[in-house]
């Protein structure tokens, strides 16, 4: 062996065991507020949704931060009954309850009341967002053991991501460790300072991704007040405008960059002040490329929405636009959070199913939970799910139409033979009204004065039932099929 390379080798092994020797003097103090959950839920059901599914149990990793908190997952803790943890290397379990929950950007803060959970604990302070090619360390609870578990990794990459738990577009880390069950909701640590939340698995081998600092900051700032309202959103559809021929039919000059605006959605804090065919050229003075990203660090970027996302609710942002060949500004009040101009919702959790039934029929509102309970089990699926899904997929809410109302299942009874069958049926019509949400199908069978209740899908097909037999049998079959409400809580009066 050459001389040099012994020396190299030498002076590897000698950096190698600074390096584990700083992170063995690190651990003692971030793994004291390590903490192990556990989990029992019970999710509602979204075939029979006046029942519960039965209760089921995970585990995953918090960890403990200032003000005696836990920071954890919301997936961790969704729809959950019961909740317990632990601290690393101890073996009692202590009582723990939801504090806060923030299903959007996949975060939630735990409540311990007994304080002798926390005696020698050490809070980990929140540091700074990462660079790529930082060196990070992961702590948490993977399955098959009941101790903690530290792993390394190196982000390789900071940008935008679809949030797997809400599939909300956030800010998100990717590094190359993996995360597995178990994992979500333990710290990824530099320095000893929490620079993320590993909270879901990626494409491939040894790639996990961690909620961004960022994020996790605006959450807590959020929460200050003891609420999440919640990350702001435009609610607005948009394209890229990167070819040439478009650029110039818009009237953009040389110096013009940005972004074509499709549509306004209802309920959208820009109704009235942005239009289809404006683009968006500047947000808060930041420049919008025309693939619609923005200068995020020195030689980085990332989608424009970032502006806004790191706003609160309530909080104004200005939009340099050009209509029409001319610049204008305009000021906007942000009100809605992500994900809120959704024909049909994403995945809900800790939600009761809003539900109606009359004449044995259940009708129900559209949604991910919906089409997910039909796929799960072949008890459910029928050959119409089929037809749900391009709602789901590309379906947008308008003013005649803020949700899909589905003929859900029929409970059999003498009144509605022959329809028995009937299911995943979207409802367009009723006695003669346009269908836009629940309450309209509701007001629409309660108000009618004529003899007959008449129901019309999308496809013109029609179920008619006799009124007044209809009505006089409501309660029956709700008692025969021991049913204690013909509607969800939110609707009763």
């Amino acid at each position: 062996m050459k001389k040099n390379s012994f020396l190299s080798i030498t002076m590897t092994g000698f950096i190698l065991m600074l390096f584990i020797s700083s992170i063995s003097l690190a651990q003692p103090n971030i793994t004291s507020s390590i903490v192990k959950i556990y989990t029992v839920y019970n999710k509602h059901s979204y075939f029979r949704p006046w029942q519960m599914m039965g209760q089921e149990s995970l585990s995953g990793s918090g960890c403990i931060i200032e003000g005696n908190r836990i920071l954890t997952n919301a997936h961790v803790v969704a729809d959950a009954m019961f909740i317990q943890v632990k601290r690393a290397g101890m073996a009692k379990k202590y009582t723990a309850e939801i504090e806060i929950v923030a299903h959007e950007c996949d975060l939630a803060i735990l409540r311990v009341e007994d304080k002798s959970f926390f005696d020698g604990a050490v809070p980990i302070e929140i540091g700074e967002l990462p660079e790529v090619g930082d060196t990070v360390s992961t702590f948490g609870f993977p399955e098959g053991g009941e101790e903690l578990a530290f792993t390394e990794g190196v982000v390789s990459r900071v940008e935008h991501q679809s949030y797997t738990h809400s599939e909300a577009n956030l800010l998100c880390c990717q590094i190359d460790a993996a995360i597995n069950p178990g994992s979500s909701g333990g710290p990824v640590i530099k320095d000893d300072q929490i620079i993320g939340v590993a909270f879901q698995a990626g494409y491939g081998e040894n790639i996990g991704y961690m909620v961004s600092v960022p994020v996790i900051n605006h959450f807590l700032e959020d929460i200050k007040d003891g609420k999440y309202d919640g990350i702001p959103s435009l609610g607005a559809s948009w394209q890229k405008i990167e070819n040439p021929d478009m650029r110039l039919y818009y009237k953009m000059r040389e110096e013009h960059t940005g972004v074509l605006l499709n549509k306004i959605y209802p309920g959208s804090p820009a109704t009235g002040i942005l239009r289809p065919g404006d683009i968006v050229i500047s947000v808060d003075g930041v420049d919008v490329a025309n693939d619609g990203t923005i200068r995020f660090r020195e030689n980085e970027r990332t989608f424009f929405g970032y502006v806004i996302q790191n706003k609160f609710i309530g909080e104004t942002a200005e939009f340099e636009i050009l209509r029409e060949g001319k610049v204008l500004n305009e000021k906007i009040k942000l009100t809605i959070p992500t994900n809120f101009c959704r024909l049909v919702p994403h995945e809900q959790f800790d939600e009761v199913p809003r539900y109606y039934i009359a004449g044995g029929m259940v009708f129900q509102p559209l949604t991910e939970n919906y089409i997910s309970v039909r796929f799960d089990d072949d008890e459910y699926i029928s050959d119409y799910i089929f037809n749900l899904l391009p709602y789901y997929d590309s379906g947008e809410p308008t003013e005649e139409r803020r949700e899909i109302i589905v003929l859900a299942s029929v409970l059999a009874d003498e009144i509605n033979v022959g329809y028995h069958d009937l299911l995943d049926i979207v409802i367009s019509r009723v006695n003669g009204k346009k269908i836009s949400t629940l309450e309209d199908l509701i007001a629409a069978v309660e108000g009618n004065n004529g003899a007959y209740h008449v129901f019309i899908d999308e496809r013109g097909k029609e179920i008619v039932l006799d009124k007044k037999t209809m009505d006089a049998r409501n309660e029956l079959i709700l008692k025969r099929y021991q049913i204690p409400f013909d509607r969800s809580q939110d609707l009763r009066k």
